[in-house]
C-alpha cells in the first residue's frame, strides 16, 4: 500500500500521468472511487446522455441555488468512474485558443504559455483529419489519444458552415490548429467507434505495467506531518487506511473534489478551515476560489423537412442503433453526432473568439431530459469568457458530504449583454439562405421574444451549465496570495503534493475542457520527474484581420 507516486483521481489529467510516470520506470498507484467504466452506456458515443445522468457514474453535484438565475440549482455532473468525466462527457476536443494560454502565462502561470503548452497537446494527439482538410504541421499524430471528426453525412452540419460563412464569418478547416475563428468541422474523441477516454488513451496502458496499480477507494484527506504530505487517508471496505507515497501525493480529482479534499486535509481559507474544526496545515485564500464554467442556451429551430435525428427519437430505432453499434461499432451509434461547430467573435474590437457553438441536428436537451419537439435542429451557444466567478465551500467536516458550489452565473451586467447578443447573433445565422430549405419556426426562445427583457427571462429560465467548471485552486507565483499551486503544480505551502487537474486553470479555455486538462497531465508529468520541459513552439496563430489591422 505504498508507491513512489499516489495519484488521487483516474481522471483526464489522472490519466496522463499514471501513464507518464509509470513509463518513466517510477511506482504509481491511483485512487478512484467510481466503479469500471466499461459497458455500452459509456463507450457508445451516441449513447453519451445516459452516463452523465446516472448515479453509477456521476458524482450527482448540484449548484446551491443560483441568484442571478432565479434561485434554480443546476447540474454539475464529474464522472464518477474510471476515466473520471472523460468517461462521460460529450467525446467533444477543444484544445482552446492561443491567447488563452498567453493570458494564463501573465496571470502568473509562468511556462504554460502557448508556445509552452501546444507541444504537449502535439504530443498527446492521434490526430485523424478524414477529408475535411487542416494542417498536420499544428497536430500530433503519435500519441494515445486519438481525436477524429464525424462523418458529416446530414446536409444541416453543411448548411450551417455555409450560413456562417454567409453571415460574415470565416470558415476554419481545423479549429485546433492554425486557425480558430470560424466555422468548420467538430474534433471528437472517438476512435473505431467508441468513446476514445482517458482510461482508453492513457491508463489501460499504465495498468499493463507492473509499476503501476488501481486502488478502488474514496479519498478523504491528505496525510501531511510537518508540512509534508506522506500519504492518502482512504475508506475502503468500511476500513480507514492510509496509503504512503515515496516521493509525492498528486491531486487530480476535478475541480471539485480537489478543493475539497485540499480543505479537508487542512489547506484553504483559514477562516472556513476554523469554521468545520478543521485544523491548519496552509492558510490559502485561493482555495475553492475563482470557480468558473461555461454557461450556454440551445436555440432551436424546427425543421420543415424530416431529414433530422427525429425520425430515430424512439425505442425501435434506438435499439437498432445500439445493435448496430453492439456488433459493428458503426452507424449513428459510433459518432457523438456534434459534428459541425463555429468559434466567433462577438463584436468588431473583441481580439479572439468569445462566442462557441455546438450545432445538433436534433431540438432536445443535451442530457436527453426533455422529449425532442419534432423535427428540428439546434445551436448550443454561450460566452466563451464571462467575468463572473464563483466558490466551493465545505459543507462539513464530513469527507462523505459533498461540498457547497454556487458558479454565480450572470452576477455582472457583462454576462446580460454577451448573452443576449449571443441569441441574436444565432437567430442570425439560421436567417441565412443556407437554412432556408430546411426551415420552419423558432422553438426556442421563440419569435415572441425580442426585447432585451424577454431575451433576459429566456436566459434566466433556460439556460444551463456546458460543465465545464474549473479555476478553484489556480496557477501563479508563490508571492500570489490567491494562487494554491506554483508553475510546477507543487501546491504551496506544502511539500511533495502537487495538483495537476482542470482546477489549476487561472482561466476558463476558450472551449470545452477535456483536451487542456489532458495537457495539464501530460506537462505535470515532466515537471514531476524533474525533466526539461518540451521545447517552445515557434508556431504563430492565426488572428483576424480586423484585429491585426486595430494593433497597427
Amino acid at each position: 500500500m505504498e508507491a513512489d507516486f499516489v495519484i488521487i483521481g483516474a481522471g483526464s489529467a489522472g490519466c496522463a500521468m499514471a501513464c507518464r510516470l509509470s513509463g518513466a520506470g517510477a511506482s504509481v498507484l491511483v485512487i478512484e472511487a467510481g466503479g469500471s467504466d466499461i459497458g455500452p452506456f459509456i463507450q457508445m458515443p451516441g449513447a453519451l446522455s445516459y452516463p452523465m445522468n446516472m448515479a453509477r457514474y456521476d458524482w450527482g453535484f448540484q449548484s446551491e441555488p443560483e441568484p442571478h438565475l432565479g434561485g434554480r440549482r443546476l447540474a454539475t455532473p464529474r464522472g464518477k468512474v474510471i476515466g473520471g468525466s472523460s468517461s462521460i462527457n460529450g467525446m467533444i476536443y477543444v484544445r482552446g485558443h492561443a491567447r488563452d494560454f498567453d493570458t494564463w502565462a501573465e496571470m502568473g502561470a509562468d511556462g504554460w504559455s502557448y508556445a509552452d503548452v501546444l507541444p504537449y497537446f502535439k504530443r498527446q494527439e492521434n490526430w485523424h483529419p478524414g477529408p475535411f482538410g487542416g494542417d498536420p504541421a499544428w497536430r500530433g499524430t503519435d500519441g494515445p489519444l486519438h481525436v477524429t471528426r464525424g462523418p458529416r453525412k446530414n446536409p444541416l452540419y453543411h448548411a450551417f458552415v455555409e450560413a456562417g460563412q454567409q453571415a460574415g464569418y470565416p470558415k476554419t478547416d481545423d479549429y485546433n490548429g492554425h486557425q480558430q475563428e470560424g466555422f468548420g468541422p467538430f474534433e471528437q474523441t472517438v476512435w473505431r467507434g467508441r468513446r476514445w477516454s482517458a482510461a482508453n488513451a492513457y491508463l489501460r496502458t499504465a495498468l499493463k505495467r507492473e509499476n503501476c496499480d488501481l486502488i478502488r477507494a474514496e479519498a478523504r484527506r491528505v496525510v501531511i506531518e510537518e508540512g509534508r504530505a506522506l500519504g492518502v487517508e482512504v475508506m475502503r471496505g468500511g476500513q480507514a487506511q492510509v496509503i504512503r507515497a515515496r516521493r509525492e501525493v498528486i491531486l487530480a480529482a476535478s475541480s471539485i473534489n480537489s478543493p475539497k479534499l485540499l480543505m479537508l486535509s487542512g489547506i484553504g481559507p483559514a477562516a472556513h478551515l476554523g469554521e468545520h474544526g478543521i485544523p491548519l496545515v496552509a492558510d490559502r485564500a485561493g482555495v475553492g476560489q475563482n470557480l468558473q464554467d461555461h454557461l450556454e442556451l440551445y436555440v432551436q429551430m424546427a425543421a420543415s423537412q424530416p431529414i433530422t435525428l427525429y425520425r430515430h427519437w424512439n425505442l425501435l430505432s434506438k435499439a437498432a442503433i445500439g445493435a448496430q453499434w453492439l456488433f459493428t461499432k458503426t452507424g449513428l451509434g459510433s459518432s457523438n453526432q456534434f459534428e459541425s461547430t463555429g468559434f466567433i467573435r462577438s463584436r468588431a474590437g473583441v481580439e479572439y473568439p468569445d462566442i462557441q457553438f455546438h450545432f445538433l441536428p436534433l431540438a432536445v436537451r443535451y442530457d436527453g431530459k426533455t422529449a425532442a419537439e419534432g423535427h428540428g435542429f439546434q445551436a448550443h451557444v454561450g460566452p466563451m469568457r464571462s467575468p463572473s466567478r464563483g466558490h466551493i465551500k465545505l459543507a462539513s467536516n464530513d469527507p462523505m458530504d459533498p461540498p457547497k458550489i454556487l458558479f454565480n452565473y450572470m452576477s455582472t451586467e457583462q454576462d446580460w449583454q454577451d448573452f443576449r447578443r449571443c441569441i441574436r447573433l444565432t437567430r442570425e445565422i439560421f436567417a441565412q439562405d443556407a437554412f432556408k430549405p430546411y426551415m420552419k419556426h423558432e422553438i426556442q426562445p421563440g419569435a415572441a421574444f425580442q426585447s432585451d427583457d424577454e431575451l433576459d427571462s429566456v436566459i434566466r429560465d433556460h439556460t444551463e451549465s456546458a460543465y465545464h467548471p474549473c479555476g478553484t485552486a489556480r496557477m501563479g507565483r508563490r508571492d500570489d496570495p490567491m494562487a494554491v499551486v506554483d508553475p510546477e503544480l507543487r501546491v504551496i505551502g506544502v511539500d511533495r503534493l502537487r495538483l495537476a487537474d482542470s482546477s489549476t486553470f487561472p482561466q476558463i479555455t476558450n472551449g470545452n475542457l477535456n483536451a487542456p486538462s489532458i495537457m495539464v497531465g501530460e506537462k505535470a508529468a515532466d515537471h514531476i520527474l524533474g525533466k526539461t520541459p518540451l521545447p517552445p513552439s515557434n508556431a504563430e496563430p492565426w488572428m483576424h484581420p480586423d484585429w491585426e489591422a486595430a494593433q497597427r
